[in-house]
């Protein structure tokens, strides 16, 4: 027998997974409390593009923030591009702030409370409690290196290279309606048109240094910026590859990166959460937390099979070079890549064949 609760759901985060959480559970007639540690709306180091699938999910929940549509995708390296449109409708790509408080909103709006709580532990029993709250079910979604994750014993070893990623903004029209991935020896780099004059550009690599050296590696792209003003502030992440040994420990469900996270090559990060958030409130309205990891695998594992094979396969240098080459050479094999990155999380690809 459950004890009293103060609600159906605590929901530990107030990022995009832990706000689309919340949603889910508000449509799904549960009672929701938001606990989040910093006020208002945060922005975070983020590619910023939207596959079509993300902008669906984020449709289905009444969440349309502005941005700029994207096409396709284009790899790139010098004097080669390769082009790939998605078939399954357009992308976006919007700012993490614009995202977030498109979020906020329509969470406020549906009569979430959001409250600015520090949690790092959770009590459980035949309830969970947290923030001086108790409830029925508590999902963490509180990020990348989550603390929750961690005090519940989930954390696993990480194996390979560490990565990080670093994000500014700037100040020029969009040339291209494509996300170009920038394709160097040891690192790549994306340019997402947010906004009808400001691009973000986003580096990923497993070296250290400020964004400025690490663009230096990029020269096509520097001549696209030169002369053009800082739209934003340096914003870091990583490393990047987070693992956990399972995703529920009782009455708790990561989701969102706090459930592990392989890379952002694949840009696919606010699908999966969107796509997280809405099985986990699945399983709490079933009250059976073990079907949330079942439905975990599924909705994650295209994102990891392409992303972790995509990160290990160009490692070597010599692969590195051949990537855009390959993609131009091969259109069909590109096109069917860019289409399965593109469609619904959990979603099956289609064959390239």
């Amino acid at each position: 027998m459950t004890g009293p609760v103060d609600v159906d759901l605590l929901v530990v985060g107030g990022g995009p997974a832990g706000l689309a959480t919340a949603l889910h559970a508000v449509r799904a007639g549960l009672s929701v409390r938001v606990l989040e540690r910093r006020a208002g709306v945060v922005d975070k180091a983020c590619g910023e593009g939207l596959m079509p699938g993300a902008v669906a999910a984020l449709d289905a929940l009444g969440v349309d923030p502005p941005g700029h549509s994207i096409r396709g995708i284009a790899y790139c390296a010098p004097g080669r591009r390769a082009e790939a449109r998605f078939r399954a409708g357009a992308g976006r790509g919007v700012r993490r702030l614009a995202l977030h408080g498109a979020l906020r909103e329509a969470a406020l709006r549906a009569g979430v409370d959001v409250e600015e709580v520090l949690v790092d532990d959770v009590t459980q029993g035949d309830v969970v409690t947290a923030g001086g709250l108790r409830a029925r079910y508590l999902v963490a979604a509180d990020g990348l290196h989550s603390p929750l994750r961690r005090s519940l014993g989930l954390d696993a070893a990480v194996r390979g290279p560490a990565r990080f990623g670093l994000r500014r903004h700037y100040a020029v029209a969009p040339w291209s309606d494509d996300v170009e991935v920038h394709w160097a020896r040891d690192a790549e780099a994306y340019v997402t048109p947010v906004d009808d004059d400001i691009v973000g550009v986003a580096v990923l690599s497993s070296g250290r240094g400020g964004l400025d050296d690490r663009l230096d590696a990029f020269p096509d792209l520097l001549e696209r910026l030169r002369g053009a003003e800082h739209a934003s502030r340096v914003r870091g992440a990583g490393p990047l590859r987070q693992t956990a040994t399972r995703r529920t420990a009782g009455r708790v469900l990561l989701v969102g990166d706090a459930a592990g996270y392989v890379d952002a090559l694949t840009g696919e990060g606010v699908a999966l959460a969107l796509g997280q958030a809405e099985a986990a409130v699945r399983a709490v309205v079933a009250d059976d937390p073990s079907a949330y990891e079942r439905e975990w695998r599924r909705v994650t594992r295209r994102y990891r099979w392409l992303t972790g094979a995509l990160v290990t396969s160009t490692r070597p240098a010599v692969v590195r070079r051949a990537v855009v080459p390959a993609a131009a050479a091969l259109p069909p094999v590109f096109r069917a890549a860019v289409d399965a990155l593109a469609r619904p999380v959990g979603e099956p690809a289609r064959s390239v064949l």
